[in-house]
């Protein structure tokens, strides 16, 4: 029996109960189709979280205040803050693996326009900050080293802060207070939207870092944290290196003594949040699988159903000439143009669904060819496997019982 004579049978054999093939098709479809939309929505959150990641900036390192152990009781993560901006600027003279290095203090603060007011977040840095977060103007300037050395009363403001005290204003040029001390707007900054905790990046207002230390934090206050930009991605275990070893020495850390500071590499922590949601992904797909299992059950089970019925008709094609391998053959072919029908809507189905969710409920989805492969090939083997019984056991019929039966 050769293959086109074989899916004729086969087809004629199920479509004398469509009914019946489009029900055992169902498990197939739906473990298809949820296989897919489970796994593009798992590579749609790495996506999402890979870019919310790379906002913050690419090659980047945060140095931030470390912790304090004394009297045997170790305090958190800030609770110890020898960092100044004097090691910001010995970072990038004295680390060849070092870009852009920007100080940060931050405050919050009750901004005042006119007749509206606006609670946000207020940070003291330099011009270098932008570059290093990757982040734009959208209209206006940043301010400038010379803003920086002199203490200048200017401000960049991000798009939520405009929305909240501008409108649909232009609020460059503007004047703004930040605890009663005025500020002119010379700059907006470019949408950035949420970061990966959360907050909403663009609810800030950025002022030069001696302007923030003398008039709204005290000339004495230490950096909540410095963002340093490495010149590559290659060279970030470098520069964290050069960095830990250049700040001990600063802070004079003796040998064999605790850092008081914290280096978190951005690039290891895109490799957690990667690893996560892989594992996420796993764990969605595999939960979708249990669905193709129990489709391959069902065709195994109408398979068996249908080997019953046509136990006469399997006698009389082995009376005729057919051979043992020729009556596989058929079951098989039955059973793989079941699973490959309900592979390929499900596929549809899948891509549908993965769709929708992304539109109605808001989540990323990504699907992928690789996961229509995996899924459609998956259905393709459980046909393969629980049709295999099936047509086993009607090839093994003996002709003679198999003529006799009613």
């Amino acid at each position: 029996m050769n293959i086109a004579i074989g899916l004729k049978i086969s087809s004629c054999a199920l479509l004398r109960n469509k009914i019946r093939s489009l029900l055992t098709m169902l498990g197939i479809i739906i473990g298809v189709s949820a296989v897919i939309a489970m796994i593009g929505i798992g590579q749609g959150a790495r996506e999402s979280i890979k870019e919310k990641i790379a906002g913050l900036g690419t090659n980047m390192l945060l140095v931030q205040p470390g912790s304090l152990t004394r009297g045997g009781i170790r305090g958190g993560m800030g609770s110890i803050n020898t960092l100044v901006p004097e090691d910001a600027f010995a970072i990038v003279e004295k680390c060849p693996s070092v870009a852009l290095a920007a100080p940060v203090v931050r405050t919050t603060a009750q901004v005042v326009c006119g007749n509206l007011n606006w609670s946000t977040r207020i940070t003291g840095t330099t011009p270098d900050y932008l570059p290093v977060r990757q982040w734009l103007i959208a209209s206006g300037k940043i301010f400038s080293d010379d803003d920086v050395r002199y203490g200048t009363k200017v401000a960049v403001i991000g798009k939520t802060v405009s929305e909240n005290l501008f409108r649909q204003m232009s609020p460059i040029g503007k004047i703004i207070r930040i605890k009663r001390i005025p500020f002119r707007v010379i700059g907006l900054l470019a949408e950035k939207g949420q970061s990966p905790m959360g907050t909403d990046q663009d609810d800030v207002i950025m002022v030069p870092l001696t302007t923030a230390r003398k008039r709204l934090l005290g000339k004495h206050s230490s950096l909540r944290q410095i963002n340093v930009s490495a010149r590559n991605e290659a060279l970030m275990k470098n520069a964290q290196d050069e960095i830990t070893l250049l700040l001990r020495e600063r802070h004079r850390i003796h040998n064999g003594k605790e850092d008081d500071f914290i280096i978190k590499n951005m690039a290891d922590i895109q490799d957690a949040a990667a690893s996560s949601t892989r594992v996420m992904t796993i764990v969605l797909a595999s939960i979708a699988s249990v669905s193709l299992i129990v489709g391959g059950i069902g065709i195994m089970n109408i398979m068996l159903v249908s080997v019953t019925e046509r136990t006469r008709e399997i006698g009389i094609r082995m009376a005729v000439g057919a051979k043992t391998r020729d009556i596989l053959f058929q079951f098989l072919i039955e059973s793989l143009v079941l699973s490959f029908a309900g592979g390929t809507i499900g596929v549809l189905l899948g891509i549908f669904a993965s769709r929708a969710i992304s539109i109605f409920a808001g989540w990323p989805s990504v699907v992928s060819l690789q996961s229509i492969i995996l899924s459609f090939s998956f259905a393709l083997a459980i046909g393969v496997i629980f049709g295999l019984y099936p047509a086993r056991k009607a090839s093994m019929l003996n002709p003679i019982e198999a003529l006799r039966y009613e």
